[in-house]
């Protein structure tokens, strides 16, 4: 058995911006992550990193200047088809958005190197968190280990080992389901997908399912294509069976122009089933000392834009409530859930409305009024989040 000051379990964006602010102010802190090692998996595709929160929780961690090196430039630019493959709505990148498009994994290359050697502890998965009489709280490992903490923060996703410890909720099923494929060297091999995808964002939407897709580097196009249909209805389809599965989805989608259903049924990649699932819009706890969440273990919600932006924004207010209230870890929490909870359920809501915008029985003109009205929250229609 260990002692630490700070466990936080989960490396992910929300859990390294913490332990990145807690060390920029001279806070010990270690991470505890079930991965093997930093590139065990590949870490998802684009990220708009928003100038209200995500790039708020950068600058915290003095990380503004690494992060401006991985932008890829001209990403902003986002189109809607309809089903036929006319273009609706077509917004050019002018280098002026607000939402500049990162990889995943890059950012969190970059956050990975700001900390010291040792902060972040692979291979360690958690099996079970408990309180103990004095107030502290333990955390038990796959390996037989032990972690006993003054300070145990939960960024640890959807299926939380530490939530438990603050409340009973757990993640339901959002009634859809994304199926997650790649086309590589598209430019070249699969022209006319790449025409229709453009420079950015692509968004092809209907009345119960639409396929959406994003243009990464590398020509690579990254599609995400949603139905709301039953968890029971995907659970029928057998992903093991590569070519069968896409060609089920692709039954979903007959009569669709052939340059958007290509991104499922010319896939370079086996297809990935994404099940959707969200917390309880509003879920919050009573304050239990010595413990709290941050990201999807406080406030899943299915995709909208703002995951991984709410994540590090969580994740840098609690780092900079710790550092202004030394000595009184209680006064740090109290502070930072008082401005988490709204905030998560205000993006929990806005996520909502969207997904009834893009998938409702108006779609996609409803998606295109709000875009008319100037809601630019529409534009965080972003399924890598």
């Amino acid at each position: 058995m260990t002692s630490t000051p700070v466990t936080i379990i989960g490396a992910g964006l929300g859990g390294l911006t913490l332990a990145r602010v807690l060390h920029v102010h001279g806070i010990p802190v270690t991470v505890h992550e079930a991965e093997p090692a930093p590139d065990a998996r590949a870490q998802g595709g684009m990220l708009d990193i928003h100038d209200y929160n995500g790039q708020i929780a950068l600058a915290a961690a003095g990380l503004t200047e690494e992060f401006r090196a991985i932008v890829l430039e001209g990403r902003q630019a986002m189109r809607v088809l309809d089903r036929d493959g006319a273009v609706l709505l077509d917004r050019p990148d002018d280098g002026t958005g607000g939402r500049p498009e990162v990889q995943r994994g890059e950012l969190r290359r970059i956050l990975l190197g700001s900390l010291p050697e040792g902060t972040v502890r692979w291979g360690s998965k958690v099996t079970g968190t408990r309180t103990l009489a004095d107030g502290r709280h333990e955390v038990a490992f796959a390996d037989g280990g032990t972690v006993v903490t003054g300070l145990l923060v939960g960024a640890d996703g959807a299926w939380s080992r530490v939530r438990p410890l603050l409340s009973d909720a757990v993640p339901a099923y959002a009634g859809a389901s994304f199926v997650e494929t790649y086309l590589f060297d598209a430019d070249t091999r699969h022209p006319a997908a790449a025409k229709a995808v453009g420079g950015g964002a692509m968004m092809a939407l209907a009345p119960g399912g639409g396929i959406q897709a994003h243009r990464e580097d590398g020509g690579r196009l990254h599609t995400y294509v949603a139905l709301s249909r039953p968890r029971e209805w995907f659970d029928a389809v057998d992903f093991s069976d590569a070519a069968g599965a896409i060609a089920r989805i692709a039954q979903e989608f007959d009569g669709w122009a052939p340059e958007l259903t290509s991104l499922l049924t010319e896939s370079d990649s086996a297809p990935v089933l994404r099940p959707l699932y969200g917390l309880p819009v509003g879920h919050r706890w009573d304050r239990v000392p010595g413990v709290t969440l941050i990201g999807d273990a406080a406030h899943l919600a299915p995709p909208n834009g703002e995951g991984a932006n709410l994540a590090m924004l969580d994740g840098a207010e609690l780092g900079l409530a710790l550092a202004a209230h030394p000595g009184d870890t209680e006064a740090a929490l109290t502070a930072y859930e008082r401005d988490m909870f709204p905030r998560g359920a205000e993006a929990a809501t806005d996520g909502a409305e969207l997904h009834a915008l893009m998938f409702g029985e108006d779609a996609p003109h409803g998606l295109l009024a709000a875009f008319a009205a100037g809601e630019e929250e529409a534009a965080g229609a972003h399924p890598g989040q």
